[in-house]
């Protein structure tokens, strides 16, 4: 079942590449017995329209996409275009491509604010934390171990500014993650 995938893959990514390199349609557009011999087949050389998927991945873990019909007449166009993102899937008229960013997603930045949940974990919220719209939990806080006026930060909310200030909150917090084996020995 997965040969059959794959192949079927295959040639609807060899569809595309073709439409892309240039090769050209031939469409009939007049009766094979025409007239004039010139007349019978017109070649067709027009370009490749294809659906264009861009997926932002962000630091913070959100992903964006953004999608866009292109036009194409070669295959260098095609991949110069794109150049620096990577290709994750191609289908017959439909590509996929990724890129990775090191910076927090325009959400958080807008919006997203570290809190706690109501289980103590630390946690991004879209607005101010109030139990709801969790965008992303890390690790439980052990709050016997946390400083009121920390407490009182993550209880207010802390926004998320840029990705200097993601990286200083979750580096503040890490030293009072809850450890399996809290318990010392007495």
């Amino acid at each position: 079942m997965a040969s059959i995938k794959l192949l079927k893959t295959f040639s609807t990514a060899v569809i595309l590449l073709m439409g892309l390199s240039g090769y050209s349609l031939v469409l009939q557009t007049e009766p094979v017995f025409a007239e004039k011999p010139e007349e019978a087949v017109h070649a067709i050389h027009e370009p490749l329209k294809v659906t264009i998927i861009l997926q932002r991945v962000y630091l913070d873990g959100e992903m964006s996409e953004e999608r866009i019909e292109e036009t194409f007449w070669s295959m260098e166009d095609f991949w110069a275009k794109y150049d620096e993102w990577q290709l994750v899937d191609m289908e017959a008229n439909k590509a996929v491509f990724k890129q990775e960013y090191d910076d927090i997603s325009p959400l958080l930045k807008a919006n997203g604010y570290f809190g706690l949940s109501d289980e103590g974990v630390l946690t991004i919220f879209n607005g101010r934390p109030d139990g709801s719209n969790i965008i992303q939990s890390f690790f439980q806080i052990d709050l016997g171990r946390l400083e009121s006026i920390k407490r009182d930060q993550l209880k207010k909310g802390i926004p998320i500014r840029n990705k200097q200030c993601y990286e200083d909150v979750l580096e503040t917090f890490k030293p009072y993650t809850v450890r399996e084996n809290s318990e010392e020995p007495g």
